[in-house]
C-alpha cells in the first residue's frame, strides 16, 4: 500500500510508501511529497503571499518603466492587468499537480523531461530566480542608501552603496536560510502591513497633488494605434514574464496548500488585484510629484527623502519589508530547490539558498537595471522567450498527456517510467527547442516581429502543441488506465 487519497483530492504516501523510496538518490526531506499534515495553507495564506511578493520596487519599477515608454496611466495599468490575467491561467493550472501531490517544481519536472532531464527547466527556472534576486537586492539598496544619505552621513562614507548592497544581500539570505515555513509565516503580517503603507502613499499623493485630475491627466505620447502596438506587444510580454517564473515552480507553494479551492481562490483574487493596485499607486504617485515637486520622481525612496526623519525611518522598513517578502518567496527557493535537486543526498536546501544568493552577484544586477531598455526587453522579455515553452510543455504533459494522473513513487526512481531513454524525454526537449527557435527567427523577419514581441505566448502554444503532438503518437507512451488506481478511491488507501 503506496498511496492514501484524501477526500479533497490530495495524494499522499503511506508510511510504506516513502519506506519504498527514501533510499533512492532522488528522494530526500526537501524534495519528498508533502505529508497530510502538511498540507495547511489556506486561501488566505496565498494571497498574503502574493500581496507580499507584488508589493515591491520592480512592481513599481515596471509601471513607471511603460509610462517611459509613453504610455498614459490606464493604458500602463491596464497592459499590466492583462498580463497577469494571461499568466494566472498557467499558475493555476500548474499549481494543481503541486497540491494534489505534493511536489516541488524540480520532481514536477521530472514529470515530461526525464529524471536526469528534469535539471534542463529547474536550472533554467533557477538561474533566471538568482538574477531576480540579485535585482531585488540592488533596488533595495538604493532605496536604503537614499534615505540613509537623507538621515544621517552616510554619504560621506567611501562606497556607501556597495555597503547598502551587501547589507540587503546578507538579509535576504538570511531570512531564506531559514526556509519556506519561515515565509509564510512573515507574509501572514507583512501583507496588511505593505497594503495599509502603499494605502497612504495614495493618500498623501491625493490630498498634495489636489485631486485626481492633476494626478492623471498627462496624455499619451503613442498617438497612433500603430506606435501603440509597437510598445504594446513587447510591454505586455513584460507583464507576463514578470511573473511567468512563477508560472513554473509555483507548485513548490501550492504542495502545502490544503485543497484546490484554498489556492486557486487565494490567487485568483489577489495577485492581479494587487499587481493592478500596486502599479496604478506608482503611476498615480509619480504623477502627483509632478504637481507637488515640479518634476516627475519614479523611485520611491527618492520621494520619500523629502520627508521628516520619522517618515523616513518608517519608509525605510516599509521598502526593506517589500523586498524581503518578495526575494524570500519568489527567486530564492526555486534556485535552491534546483541546486538541491541536483544531488539530493549531499546538497540541501541552505545550501542552495547560499549558492543562489552567489549566482546574484555573478549576473550583475546593476547593468540590468541601468536603464528601462534593459528591464523590459532585454531581461523581462529574453527570459520570457525561454520560460514560455517549458511552460507549455509542463500543462500539455500534466492536463492532456497524463490527464492529471501521476504514480507518485515512480518520479523518485532513477530507472522507473520517468526516465525515458537514459533519464532525458527527448520529446521534450525537441518541443522547447522548437518553441524557442521559431519565435527567435521571427525576431529577424521584419513582417513577423510581433512573434518575438510576444514570445511568452507563441513559444508557450508552440511546445504545448508539439509535445503533446510528439507524445501521444508514441506508441511505447505508458497508457492512461495506468494511472487510475492512483484517484479512483477517495479517502482509501491505494496500491500502485
Amino acid at each position: 500500500m503506496q498511496l492514501q487519497v484524501e477526500e479533497n483530492g490530495i495524494v499522499t504516501l503511506t508510511p510504506e510508501g516513502e519506506e519504498l523510496i527514501k533510499d533512492s538518490p532522488m528522494y530526500n526531506e526537501g524534495l519528498r511529497p508533502t505529508r497530510k499534515n502538511e498540507h495547511n495553507w489556506t486561501a488566505y495564506n496565498f494571497a498574503s503571499l502574493w500581496i507580499g511578493m507584488c508589493i515591491c520596487l520592480p512592481s513599481y519599477a515596471l509601471a513607471a518603466g511603460l509610462i517611459s515608454l509613453g504610455m498614459n496611466w490606464w493604458q500602463a495599468v491596464g497592459t499590466i492587468v492583462l498580463g497577469n490575467l494571461i499568466v494566472l491561467i498557467p499558475i493555476l493550472l500548474n499549481a494543481h499537480a503541486g497540491t494534489k501531490y505534493g511536489i516541488p517544481y524540480p520532481v514536477y519536472a521530472r514529470l515530461w523531461f526525464g529524471s536526469r532531464g528534469a535539471h534542463i527547466p529547474s536550472m533554467a527556472r533557477g538561474i533566471i530566480g538568482a538574477g531576480w534576486f540579485g535585482i531585488n537586492c540592488w533596488f533595495a539598496a538604493g532605496a536604503l542608501d537614499t534615505l540613509l544619505v537623507a538621515m544621517s552621513g552616510w554619504g560621506n562614507i567611501a562606497g556607501h552603496l556597495g555597503i547598502s548592497f551587501a547589507i540587503m544581500w546578507i538579509l535576504n539570505v538570511w531570512i531564506a536560510y531559514r526556509g519556506p515555513d519561515a515565509i509564510r509565516r512573515m507574509e501572514f503580517w507583512a501583507a496588511p502591513t505593505l497594503i495599509v503603507m502603499s494605502l497612504a502613499l495614495l493618500v498623501w499623493a491625493l490630498t498634495s497633488a489636489g485631486g485626481w485630475g492633476p494626478m492623471l491627466s498627462a496624455p499619451s505620447k503613442l498617438t497612433s494605434t500603430g506606435d501603440f502596438m509597437k510598445v504594446f506587444f513587447p510591454s505586455l510580454t513584460g507583464a507576463i514574464a514578470f511573473w511567468a517564473t512563477l508560472a513554473l515552480n509555483i507548485p513548490d507553494f501550492c504542495r502545502y496548500s490544503k485543497s484546490q479551492k484554498a489556492q486557486i481562490i487565494g490567487q485568483s483574487t489577489s495577485m492581479p488585484t494587487t499587481m493592478g493596485l500596486f502599479s496604478f499607486i506608482g503611476v498615480a504617485v509619480a504623477s502627483a510629484t509632478v504637481v507637488i515637486f515640479g518634476e516627475a520622481i519614479w523611485d520611491p525612496a527618492a520621494i520619500l527623502a523629502k520627508f521628516s526623519p520619522f517618515v523616513i525611518f518608517l519608509g525605510t522598513l516599509g521598502i526593506i519589508l517589500a523586498t524581503v517578502t518578495t526575494n524570500v518567496a519568489a527567486n530564492v527557493i526555486a534556485p535552491a530547490r534546483a541546486v538541491e535537486n541536483l544531488m539530493p543526498k549531499k546538497l540541501t536546501y541552505r545550501t542552495g539558498v547560499i549558492i543562489t544568493g552567489l549566482v546574484a552577484l555573478l549576473m550583475q544586477p546593476w547593468y540590468i537595471l541601468e536603464n528601462f531598455g534593459n528591464y523590459i526587453f532585454i531581461w523581462l522579455g529574453t527570459y520570457g522567450a525561454l520560460l514560455g515553452p517549458i511552460d507549455g510543455i509542463a500543462i500539455a504533459d500534466y492536463w492532456f498527456v497524463r490527464k492529471s494522473r501521476i504514480h507518485l513513487s515512480e518520479l523518485y526512481q532513477l530507472d522507473g517510467r520517468y526516465s525515458y531513454r537514459g533519464g532525458f524525454n527527448q520529446k521534450a526537449i525537441y518541443a522547447l527547442l522548437i518553441g524557442i527557435i521559431i519565435p527567435l527567427v521571427c525576431k529577424y523577419i521584419t513582417p513577423l516581429t510581433f512573434v518575438w514581441d510576444g514570445a511568452w505566448i507563441f513559444g508557450l502554444i508552440l511546445s504545448m502543441f508539439f509535445y503533446t503532438w510528439f507524445m501521444n503518437n508514441d506508441g511505447s507512451l505508458v497508457s492512461h488506465t495506468e494511472y487510475k488506481s492512483v484517484t479512483k478511491h477517495i479517502g482509501q488507501k491505494t496500491s500502485v
